[in-house]
């Protein structure tokens, strides 16, 4: 087997079940059913030792997933996808809104990245695979490793907090300059960091923000939750929103804006920036 990817507990309050603490904690695994799989198939370490549904995760264990070695069966989703950056080691891709990054449907960047990206020619080349997540409704940049090894060092750099991402959004309601939202999401903490970069009237909405977004955690749906909880909702969100202020027909308007790290291997400083969606650009002529 081969060691995808690796994630250590924070002590805990208290134990809970590792079907369910693990959803989301692997890149390569969103969902509770996919976990459940690679549980069952003993792909799923604790401590060092195979796992079962029914362990108790209590702090501070080592958890780690592993891959099959024999895997060379997988779909090929023909999607034309823009590659911002590449080499043998990784990627940098645009995901578009309204597409699933990996998950059990067939329509994923993960099932299109080998139509679209060339096969690195290192000893320890795989099968691409993304090495976070983007939600479906968001567009924007995706980070891809290319090796097993990349795989591994960058799940390291987002562990340690190395890999800086932007976002911009829109947002509606007045809100103050900038600031920022310290608020737990599952009982784990949660930091974003905002500034307001431009302010428009709307007949509709009142005022609509375009806003830069720094999150220093990664929990899930963090940038939309958070805005909702302090009054200003992201534009085209129905899952978080304010009565009356839903925006139908045009998606969410939140975009991952820029990638920002030092290279695991070659040690270059990289830093990617895709330019805001067309909607956005409708909305501040600036």
């Amino acid at each position: 087997m081969i060691l995808v990817e690796t994630h250590k507990v924070p002590p805990l309050d208290k134990p809970i079940r590792l079907q369910e603490y693990g959803v989301g904690i692997f890149a390569s695994l969103p969902t509770k059913s996919g976990l459940k799989k690679a549980i069952k198939n003993n792909l799923i370490f604790v401590n060092g030792k195979p796992s079962t549904t029914a362990l108790f995760i209590k702090g501070n264990e080592t958890i780690e997933l592993f891959q099959a070695e024999d895997n060379t069966f997988k779909k090929h989703f023909n999607f034309p996808l823009e590659i911002l950056f590449e080499d043998d080691y990784l990627a940098i891709i645009y995901k578009p809104a309204g597409i699933l990054v990996s998950g059990n449907s067939f329509a994923t960047i993960d099932n299109a990245l080998t139509q679209n990206l060339q096969k690195s020619t290192l000893p320890t080349a795989t099968r691409p695979r993304p090495v976070h997540r983007l939600d479906y409704p968001t567009s924007g940049l995706l980070l891809i490793g290319k090796t097993t090894e990349s795989i591994i060092s960058l799940n390291k750099l987002f562990e340690q907090k190395e890999i800086q991402k932007t976002y911009h959004a829109v947002c509606i309601g007045k809100m103050k300059r900038n600031g920022e939202i310290d608020l737990p999401i599952d009982d784990k903490n949660a930091l974003t960091l905002f500034e307001v970069i431009q302010t428009v009237t709307s007949p509709r909405f009142g005022h609509l923000n375009l806003v830069k977004l720094h999150p220093k955690t990664g929990r899930k749906h963090q940038l939309r939750k958070h805005l909702f909880s302090i009054g200003n909702p992201i534009l085209g969100d129905k899952e978080y929103f304010l009565e009356d202020l839903v925006l139908h027909r045009k998606g969410l308007f939140l975009h991952a804006s820029t990638l920002s790290f030092t290279h695991p291997f070659s040690k270059e400083k990289i830093t990617i920036t895709k330019e805001l969606p067309k909607k956005f650009k409708k909305i501040f002529s600036q």
